[in-house]
């Protein structure tokens, strides 16, 4: 659109302030409006980088995130050019940004990208793990059921999936993945990369949870290893082929603490099944006459 700014998605460095391109270097120093996850690293890396901040600096963080790309889009419909960067990698990856590029394209408004450093795809380069199809998954739901949920689901991807983690979650979403992987599945933990304090550490899922165990810290991004062509849970496919089968599946799951639910859901997901063709299939095998579960 004529007369109109210029949106710039520009990646900040994850780790050491010596990766940052520069191309952003210079537009931190040049573009009319810098929109920040957090203003004070941002006049911090442009410390570092020995740059003077000319334009006008504003918050963009998730709390602000909708509101502030309301006044975004009319500095960019009005002729400035805005930059947006988060904390560390690239803004819109698990970071505030989808929300302002979304409604720049409606507006017409150009969009571009200043690539630079990014924690998944530095975690897959180093962890020796195939890189020729992956997943992002972000950061795993919070709460505990919801967790093992979406784990359950992700049991059977076999694309390499990468997870970011809050050092605070890491033992309990270890320990999570290995149940609903299976404990031998690879898995490689990154911590502080880039950082001084960096540490690579492989081993299988349940090896890591035991680690993580006795407390992580710093920012933590997680590689594991898809599903095999043949494992467990293939075997598991082709066993639960009867009823009694699917019912025995869901009682080891529950032998190991799932509730029912959970543990429905997990062997649904491990099947490829349809939940509730799962728990009718354990309730008629529970009962004597074979009857179907009720509505």
């Amino acid at each position: 659109m004529k007369g109109t700014g210029t949106l710039i998605l520009a990646a900040a460095p994850i780790g050491r302030p010596e990766d940052a391109s520069p191309r952003l270097a210079a537009a931190l120093a040049t573009t009319a409006v810098i929109a920040a996850e957090d203003t004070r690293r941002l006049r911090r890396l442009a410390g570092a980088l020995g740059i003077t901040v000319a334009g006008r600096v504003v918050s963009y963080y998730e709390a602000v995130e909708t509101a502030r790309a309301t006044a975004l889009l009319a500095d960019l419909t009005e002729g400035r050019d805005v930059l947006l960067v988060t904390d560390a990698g690239m803004p819109t990856i698990s970071d505030p940004g989808y929300r302002l590029v979304n409604a720049a394209v409606a507006a017409g408004v150009t969009v571009t990208v200043l690539p630079g450093p990014s924690a998944v795809t530095a975690a897959l380069a180093v962890a020796g793990l195939p890189t020729d199809r992956f997943c992002f998954e972000g950061f795993p739901p919070r709460r505990a059921r919801e967790r093992s949920r979406r784990l359950a689901e992700l049991s059977r991807e076999r694309r390499t999936i990468v997870f970011f983690e809050s050092p605070r979650r890491l033992a309990s979403t270890l320990a999570d993945l290995a149940a609903a992987f299976g404990p031998d599945r690879p898995c490689v933990a990154c911590r502080e990369l880039t950082k001084t304090h960096e540490e690579i550490r492989r081993g299988t899922l349940a090896e890591l949870a035991a680690w993580s165990a006795g407390g992580v810290l710093g920012e933590i991004t997680l590689v594991v290893a898809g599903r095999p062509a043949t494992d467990a849970a293939d075997a598991a496919g082709a066993a639960g082929s009867t009823e009694a089968d699917i019912a025995a599946l869901i009682a080891a799951e529950q032998q190991d603490g799932s509730s029912r639910r959970d543990a429905v859901s997990r062997v649904a997901a491990r099947l490829g099944r349809p939940r509730r063709e799962v728990y009718d299939a354990a309730i008629r095998a529970a009962r004597p006459d074979g009857s179907q579960a009720p509505d």
